[in-house]
């Protein structure tokens, strides 16, 4: 018995800490490497304070990327996980993580690219973008050095003060703040900063100072017409129970881009888990909870789709 449990840990795919140039500083992550040959997926985060496992400081503790991670290595598929410039292990990148814009994260998705190539061996590197990760890998495949394809994952397809205010608007709690809210992502539509404090007091994080020159970069952006010109394979995944991000956005990418695959989950949410229960608050409690597995149909296409 001994023997064989010994076996079993040998055959565990291995897991090591990687870097990348920075600005200002290395850029961490985390590969989990599935063999010598095997396709390698970049896992780029969504927004805010979220690190590499998928995990946030807001209330998000069900590491979706991490177990996405490890289910994908036992299909074969490598991945490197990573903090994004100025959090957590690559704080030292920069000195302020909110004075960045998406095309910041571009750049280092490729200094992530040329370092998995380096270290690897891989001839290129699919790009997998969750959430806000999606317009970051879809604004970085315009130069499609060494990216051998892009994955959203409940990815918006719409502009983002559109999406934005459809999730205001979904929970019913909001309902006061509303034209508040509406008005402040007028004003950053148009390029214009507002004045947090003159906001209701819920809305003033949302509206911080410190996020409003992301938040301008962000309602600038076209995911569309970001899809509509790529020259590399794409597979859009999107789960019909994403309280986040609709289905509407999915379609919206995959009509922009006629190639692209579309991989619509029943019961899915946005962090690509399948909630106990069909109301609103399963859909929330699943965000913290680390033992709902991944959607096994979501792992299976994505590792289909890069070992193809």
């Amino acid at each position: 018995m001994i023997l064989f449990v010994a076996a079993l840990a040998a055959a565990q795919p291995a897991e090591r800490a990687v870097t990348a140039p920075g600005p200002g500083g290395p850029l961490a992550g985390t590969l989990v490497d599935a063999g010598k040959g095997s396709p390698i997926i970049l896992v780029i985060p969504g927004s805010g304070p979220t690190d590499r496992d998928g995990n946030n400081p807001l209330g998000v503790k069900a590491s979706p990327y991490r177990m996405l991670a490890d289910a994908l290595a036992r299909k074969g598929v490598s991945t490197v996980r990573i903090d994004k410039r100025g959090m957590f292990g690559s704080k030292r990148a920069v000195v302020d993580a909110n004075r960045v814009k998406i095309a910041d994260y571009a750049r280092d998705t490729h200094a992530w690219i040329s370092s998995i190539r380096r270290v690897t061996g891989a001839q290129c590197v699919w790009v997998l973008g969750h959430s806000e990760g999606g317009l970051v890998a879809l604004t970085a495949a315009q130069r499609t050095a060494g990216i051998c394809g892009v994955i959203t994952v409940a990815a918006v397809g719409r502009k983002i003060g559109t999406v934005l205010r459809q999730q205001l608007a979904a929970n019913p709690a909001n309902a006061p703040y509303l034209p508040a809210a509406y008005g402040a992502i007028e004003s950053l539509e148009a390029g214009k900063r507002v004045d947090a404090a003159t906001l209701p007091k819920p809305l003033q994080k949302l509206f911080a100072e410190d996020v409003q020159t992301l938040l301008i970069d962000l309602f600038a952006e076209n995911p569309a017409a970001l899809a509509a010109k790529l020259k590399v394979p794409l597979l859009i995944v999107q789960g019909d129970n994403d309280i986040q991000v609709t289905v509407a956005d999915a379609r919206e990418l995959a009509a922009a881009q006629p190639r692209a695959k579309l991989l619509l989950l029943p019961g899915v949410n946005h962090l690509l888990k399948v909630p106990e229960g069909a109301d609103r608050a399963a859909n929330i409690r699943a965000y913290a909870d680390p033992n709902l597995p991944i959607a096994p149909a979501a792992v299976e296409a994505i590792a289909r789709f890069v070992t193809r």
